[in-house]
């Protein structure tokens, strides 16, 4: 354990974010770069010796928390970095991603705001990068079995690199022109700076995994062709098929889902644009959905120039305490201000768009909404709450509904769905097609990076044993656990 009293010793602190005006005009990540290092030793000894580290179950990945928060209280990093690795395939995807299920099983945070974890995790392994302690690790032998894995974001990711791991060989296809999945396109560079990306994907090619972009399967090339030249198939592919608003004006022009809108930004960065195709320049944006999404919609409209910048949300605003139902050590739905809410715009709970406005070129200007509340658990208009707000760009960020089923994937494999609209699977993540798994959001439903990357895990551990017969890969985490409600 760390510091037997350090919890007591040292209060709370977390990374220093860069001042509002200074970082909205670059998109790099909004931490001031290296404010963690002279306060994470203190920060890792508030690590209790607990008893029973809640924290494990509270991360779905099963991290060895309290073990790497001594290492980095004691600024053994290498050792750290070890431990890290243990479980975790891209630590540094983690530490600046996920919201930290571990933190809110953290025992600590009982009666005390809980151990830093996420930072100390995201300093372990830049420290790691920093130390050159991040190194290929390819197979010793190869085992002749072939393994194609549809889908390059963390959860295709993290099944690649465990099977290259393991000896087989691993052809990843992505069907946009570069690698990562939502991780490139979907998460803004000031979330997550694209170059931790590419020095992974630099590693698992030196590890023997191949590469294969600008290849959509289904479309440009077959399933059934796909299964015959490999001896196992994991689909990673994702919920990209992206919930919709269904009421008048949804076909103006400015209308757009956050999917359509956030890539565009980013190609921005990698240089494909000298200016995006949609922007919010000079614009009233309206962002409808109140998750992590919106958020990044809200950052990427605050760094465009928009005139104004609104977020709606049909629920109503969460609680800044656990609510009654929400007990320790299970994931609470508490009132959140992202790097984006710090830097401005409007967020606009309990209410329901009725209906878009547009001009006479039918170009959206007007959004209708009205209030709405919850009566007997059924969610109803409040009457007299109608009004309209300014909106020459809106953005559909409210969730997905399961994996693409117009690319033709699905039905080529023959895969059934469950009950939810996902691909169904076993607990070793294979579905009704013998040979062929599934992982992370497709098989899921959409959630977080963490269960992406346990599940791509998991899944290889699956595949590497139905090729072998047996595994030495770690062992799954059964697809049906919704621990902590997560």
């Amino acid at each position: 354990m760390a510091d037997p009293k350090g919890f007591l010793n040292h209060g709370r602190e977390v990374a220093k974010s860069r001042p509002v005006d200074v970082r909205l005009k670059d998109w790099n990540e909004v931490y001031v770069p290296g404010s963690l290092l002279p306060i994470i030793s203190k920060q890792a000894s508030r690590c209790m010796d607990c008893g029973i580290p809640f924290c494990h179950n509270g991360c779905p990945l099963g991290n060895l928390i309290p073990e790497w928060n001594d290492f980095a209280y004691r600024e053994d990093w290498s050792a750290a970095s070890e431990r890290l690795h243990a479980t975790n395939n891209f630590p540094e995807f983690t530490g600046r991603l996920c919201p930290a299920p571990c933190e809110s099983a953290c025992v600590l945070g009982i009666n005390q705001p809980a151990v830093t974890i996420k930072n100390v995790e995201v300093s372990i392994i830049d420290k790691a990068w920093d130390s050159g302690d991040v190194e290929p690790q390819a197979p010793e032998r190869l085992s002749g079995k072939t393994v194609a894995v549809i889908g390059s974001g963390p959860a295709g990711l993290a099944a690649a690199q465990q099977l290259t791991r393991a000896g087989h060989t691993v052809a990843v296809y992505e069907r946009a022109d570069r690698v990562g999945g939502l991780l490139r396109y979907g998460i803004p560079e000031f979330k997550m700076e694209k170059r931790h990306i590419n020095r992974r994907i630099e590693q698992m090619r030196a590890e023997g995994t191949r590469f294969r972009t600008g290849i959509e399967i289904g479309r440009d090339l077959k399933a059934t062709d796909l299964r015959k030249r490999y001896d196992a198939v994991v689909i990673a592919a994702g919920a990209t098929t992206a919930r919709d608003l269904p009421v008048p004006g949804r076909e103006l022009k400015g209308v757009h889902q956050a999917m359509e809108y956030l890539p565009l930004a980013n190609k921005v960065q990698e240089g494909d644009f000298v200016a995006p195709p949609i922007t919010a320049e000079g614009k009233h944006v309206v962002v409808i959905g109140g998750g992590d999404t919106g958020a990044d919609c809200v950052g990427t409209a605050h760094r465009q120039g928009a005139a104004s910048v609104t977020q709606l949300e049909i629920m109503p605003r969460p609680g800044e305490d656990r609510a009654p139902n929400q007990p320790w050590p299970t994931f609470p739905m508490l009132y959140k201000v992202t790097s984006a809410h710090e830097e401005g715009g409007e967020r606009v709970y309990s209410v329901s768009t009725t209906h878009f406005e547009g001009d006479e070129d039918g170009n959206v200007q007007w959004l209708h909404l009205r209030e709405v509340e919850f009566i007997d658990g059924k969610l109803t208009s409040k009457p007299g709450t109608e009004r309209k707000i300014p909106a020459q760009l809106v953005t559909l960020a409210m969730g997905f509904t399961g994996t693409d089923r117009e690319n033709g994937l699905v039905e080529q494999f023959g895969l059934e769905l469950d009950e939810r609209g996902n691909i169904a699977r076993d607990a070793d993540f294979q579905t009704n097609v013998p040979g062929v798994y599934v992982a992370g959001d497709a098989g899921r439903g959409q959630s977080l990076i963490v269960w992406a990357i346990a599940e791509g895990r998991s899944a290889a551990r699956g595949v590497d044993r139905f090729l072998t017969g047996a595994s030495e890969l770690p062992a799954p985490i059964r697809p049906t656990d919704r621990s902590l409600m997560v």
